[in-house]
Order: C-alpha cells, then structure tokens, then sequence
C-alpha cells in the first residue's frame, strides 16, 4: 500500500459540467455531505500520534481507502453519486476520490457546484471515515488518539471547509462521545471560535452511550443550550436501521425507511423531557423529511388529552411533549409534495429544506427546479421562509444582500 494521489483526472463515469439552474430562491441547504480529503490531518494531530492519524493508502488492486484504529474504512465513493452517468450505479465496493465530482471533498470545487445548483449556503455532516456524529473517533480504542482525530477534524472545519468560504458554508462541528464533560468543552472550544451546530447521535443508546432519556447527557446539553449551538440529528447516525425481511431489496427498504427513523428520534427527545430542563435547546433533523411531523404532533396531542399515555408521568403544568415538538424541534424536508401543506400549515416557522449533496438522494443539479415544483404553489413569505430565512434564523447564518423570492 502507498499513501494516495488524488491528482488525477476525472474519472469517465463523470458527466461534464451541468448548466447552471436559475435562481428563484435564496437557498440555504440543511443537509449535504462533505468526503473527507486524504490531507485531513497533516500537521492537525500532535506529533506523538501523527503517525497513527486517520490515512488514505492505495491498494495493490488500484482502490482507495482510509484507515485508522487497525480499521479499514472502504466505502470512499457509495455517499458521492452526484455528477455520474448513471446514478443505478450504487456500490458498496472501494472507489477511488477520481471516481466523485472534486467538489464532494474540495471546498473551492464545492462552491463552485453550489452556485451551479443555486444554493447560497449549506450545513455538512461528515462521511465514512468520521460517521455522520463523529462515532469513529469516539469508538477509537486509544481515546487519547480519537480525541486528537476528533479536534484535529474541527480545526480542519474552521480553517479550511467553513473557514474558506464562512458565508457559503454553515459551521457544524463533531464532539467527543464517551465523556460528556469533554464533549461539553469541546463544544465550547468550537463555539468560541464560531461554529453554530454540532452533530449528535440520533439515539445514543444504540451505539452503546447512555440514553437520551439519562441525565449523563446533561452537561452536553447545557453546553449546547449556552452557546447557542443547535443540535443536529443525522438519520442513521447511531447505525441503527429498523429491521427489515433479508429476502427483500435491502437498500430500498431502508432508503424507504429513513423519515421513520426520524420519527423514533423526535419521539425520544420530546419525551426525554430534554427541553423542559433546557428550553432554549434547538433540535435539528436531517435527512429524515417532514411528512411525519403533523402525525405525531396529532398522536402525542391524543395522548396527552384523552388516552393518559404518558401523561402521568409528564410534569403538571409544563408544555406537553407535542408542544415541544413545534417549539425546540426543527425539520427538513428534500422531497415531500403530498404533505408539505400540512406541515407549513402546522409549523411554517420550523421547516427547512434540503438539497443532500453529493449522496444519490440528492437533487443536486436540479435544486432550484426542484423546490419550485414542491413549493411553488406557496404564498412567497412561505418559500422564504422554508427556503432561507428558517435556518438562516436558526443557524444564525448571514445572507446575500438581496434575497430571493
């Protein structure tokens, strides 16, 4: 194995350059992805585990791969489909970084394809080496090495990701999983330098960490909550996926199945009471839609007022749990025509939108064309609102000086 060169040309699967799309509205994407570049690291981790850092090698075979922890990581290219020929061609196999559009892992290139796409800005989770909530250096079994992987990351997003382009890009930071008065500072350290987000596991309890539900987590949130800093809930992010029949079409079932894990994260946090002991506390959720919301708000209302599920348990007087699920949670929608009226009917103040670059869910090049055909039919202040103005308030990201519509 030798250490890569991504210095190559594009690989002929690759389709050239797509036309620009016309603007109509400002667009502010919630969730896209970033591929981690093999110089993540250098000169980013203290010089006594420079050499244990997560690396990118070259195999005999020509495939390309991250390894770290005595772990190889293969998956380069599943999460980076946009810009091919045939998007069908969805792997689990190695791939090589020639083999993505250079803007799912170079900053400079991903501008350029956002302006391509018609997006102003747009907030990133991590990709396979870090997982969507930084999981793999949390899961590291030397935790002084996974605490250096996980700062060394951060630093990586305030200098170079969001730090190039800081009005192009939302700063969302990972944080150290299995200690939650580290966690809580480096959530800290982050936010005193300008991040405004940091990714969490959905339901932590599946990936071996204490439960939502356990006041463990209280110094984390009270990091959060002071600092502003909203928490965002990336679909599969605790590796958990709803059982599903092995006969069956594995990748669809699941795919079919993201917004329900969506659903199972708001219902744990609106009933860990979370937001009753930090009701400033700003929950996002990402890639997991937001046709559910206006049925679970209607379920958990019935709870609380007519069947008593949960209700002895919920503090007299306090806002119900489908109450704060308009109040501290935040939703996202990429593709949800039959059920948008309904939400921004319900919560129009906490709808956000999507465009889920560079993973094959995504709309990317078509983003503009796509939110007209969702959302054209909307009054203007609710385009917006779902467009920009949501998560430019949230996030509290800066816009152009003229908006659109």
């Amino acid at each position: 194995m030798s250490v890569v060169d991504i210095n190559e040309p594009p690989s002929p699967m690759l389709l050239p350059d797509p036309p620009a799309q016309q603007v109509r509205c400002t667009l502010i994407s919630v969730d896209d992805h970033l591929v981690e570049p093999p110089w993540l690291f250098e000169g980013r981790m203290p010089s006594a585990l420079a050499d244990r850092a997560p690396r990118v090698v070259e195999n005999d075979d020509g495939s390309q791969m991250w390894v770290f922890d005595n772990k190889s990581y293969e998956q380069l290219g599943l999460n980076a489909q946009v810009g091919r020929a045939d998007r069908d061609d969805v792997t689990f196999e190695p791939a090589r970084f020639s083999d993505m559009r250079r803007g799912a892992w170079d900053i400079h290139e991903r501008v350029k394809d956002m302006d391509l796409g018609g997006i102003w800005a747009s907030l990133c989770f991590p990709s396979v080496i870090t997982g969507f909530c930084g999981r793999v250096y949390s899961d590291c079994s030397d935790p002084a090495l996974g605490l250096a992987a996980t700062r060394a990351f951060n630093d990586w997003i305030h200098e170079e990701w969001w730090g190039s382009y800081p009005d192009r890009i939302i700063p969302m930071g990972i944080t150290w999983l299995p200690d939650a008065a580290i966690g809580a500072a480096e959530i800290r350290r982050n936010a005193e330098r300008g991040f405004v987000a940091v990714t969490l596991p959905e339901n932590p309890s599946f990936i071996g960490l204490p439960s939502i539900h356990d006041r463990w987590w209280d110094p984390v949130l009270a990091a959060c909550e002071e600092t502003e800093t909203v928490i965002c809930l990336h679909t599969g992010s605790s590796g958990h996926w709803m059982p599903q029949d092995e006969q069956g079409p594995h990748l669809a079932v699941r795919a079919t199945l993201f917004q329900m894990h969506a659903y199972v994260a708001a219902a744990e946090w609106v009933w860990s009471q979370v937001a009753l002991r930090f009701p400033n506390i700003k929950i996002a959720l990402a890639e997991g839609g937001c046709g559910w919301v206006p049925t679970m708000y209607d379920r958990i209302r019935h709870q609380m007022e007519v069947s008593g599920h949960g209700r002895q348990s919920w503090p007299s007087g306090e806002p119900g749990p489908h109450e704060l699920l308009l109040r501290n949670v935040w939703y996202c929608t990429i593709s949800d025509p039959s059920s948008i009226d309904a939400v921004v009917e319900l919560n129009e103040s906490h709808v956000m939108v999507e465009t889920d670059y560079p993973h094959a869910d995504s709309t990317w090049p078509g983003c503009q064309d796509s939110l007209e055909e969702m959302l054209g039919h909307l009054p203007l202040e609710a385009v917006a609102n779902l467009t920009h103005l949501n998560a430019a308030a949230l996030f509290r990201h800066p816009l152009p000086e003229v908006t659109l519509p």
